[in-house]
């Protein structure tokens, strides 16, 4: 299951007809689902649930979803508000949502849009060009995916990404993420290093990002 990290999400929902409810799927997903049947009686819920994020289903309301969003935006002008619509709906140049997403999409894509508004302590954030570590999550996210990284994984891409444009030697390298003076066979690095470009890169055989300097060791190029 992917980590959502406590964010708490209040969706206005209908009916999904043979379709499995967005709501039931963010639940597996991990995050904190609170669901109202309406624009009036999720406006009841704002105070009571305090969500990070607000989804109108519009389209399993068959409704085009402008005046719900508009009225949660009357009583707050800086949440986040996705709409979902049927691909064909006609909306005004400008709506209060933040995103619209149209009909038909995966739930993987509603969980990628989402994560731009996941709160984060930006002190626990390491961003180098399209690279974002969080250090406290363990969670790496590059190229539109996002991958939970073990400690070890976390430090060495973290020790690149404070050498961006450097190269990083191998030795030393070992010696500050093993903690230990004993760099005799250092080939369990590669194996780490092969890990980080399966998480971060768009081709882990032809690596863009973490490039190899033979004989000497590893630099990030972001």
């Amino acid at each position: 299951m992917q980590r959502s990290d406590g964010v708490v999400i209040l969706i206005i929902e209908g009916g999904r007809g043979n379709y499995l409810p967005f709501s039931a799927e963010l639940r597996e997903k991990g995050y904190q689902v609170n669901k109202a049947s309406s624009g009036s009686a999720g406006l009841e819920l704002l105070d009571v649930v305090r969500p990070h994020v607000v989804v109108v289903d519009a389209a399993s309301l068959r409704t085009s979803g402008v005046r719900i969003c508009q009225s949660f935006r009357i009583s707050d002008d800086i949440l986040p508000i996705i709409l979902i619509v049927e691909k064909d709906i006609s909306l005004p140049d400008s709506t209060d949502a933040n995103l619209v997403l149209r009909l038909p999409f995966t739930i993987q894509k509603l969980i990628n849009r989402l994560r731009a508004f996941h709160p984060t302590d930006q002190k626990h954030i390491v961003q180098v060009g399209p690279i974002e570590l969080n250090t406290l999550t363990q969670l790496v996210t590059c190229n539109g995916r996002q991958t939970k990284l073990t400690p070890r994984l976390v430090k060495i891409l973290r020790m690149l990404m404070e050498n961006n444009g450097k190269v990083v030697e191998r030795d030393p390298l070992f010696t500050e993420i093993w903690e230990t003076e004993y760099t005799g066979d250092t080939r369990t690095l590669d194996v780490h290093i092969s890990w980080l470009r399966q998480a971060i890169e768009e081709d882990p055989r032809n690596p863009q990002l973490i490039r190899t300097e033979r004989g000497v060791g590893y630099i990030l190029r972001a």
